[in-house]
């Protein structure tokens, strides 16, 4: 008996893949590198010289933070090529990850900020 192995690909096509490119990867890594730069001057230069407020530059990291995550995600671990139902799943279950957060973050300060001192 002979057995036969057939490798098939049910919408694994290799060019789903093909806009992945090494100049592509090149293009993003200097893109990662750009915002990271751009947060160290943020961090050693703007800040200390008190050209921003600390809250604007808080914003400012996490949009950084946040567009480095989006490249990271979407070049390097591939999501850009995913198809939509994915995407707009994983990107649902973030959305609701942060807002879980950010109303722990809330109510913890609440709970925090009013609870009576006990001597």
């Amino acid at each position: 008996m002979s057995e036969q192995h057939i490798h098939t690909t049910d919408g694994h096509e290799h060019d789903d893949h093909a806009g992945l490119s090494k100049s592509k990867i090149w293009q993003v890594f200097f893109i990662l590198l750009g915002i990271t730069v751009v947060e160290f001057i943020i961090a050693l230069v703007i800040l200390p010289a008190g050209m921003i407020p600390r809250g604007a530059a808080n914003i400012a990291y996490i949009l950084l933070t946040l567009l480095k995550a989006y490249y990271i995600v979407a070049f390097f671990m591939h999501l850009k090529f995913e198809k939509t139902g994915l995407i707009l799943s994983m990107g649902l279950a973030f959305i609701f990850i942060a807002y879980f957060i950010t109303l722990m973050l809330i109510e913890g300060g609440y709970l925090h900020d009013h609870m009576p001192l006990h001597s």
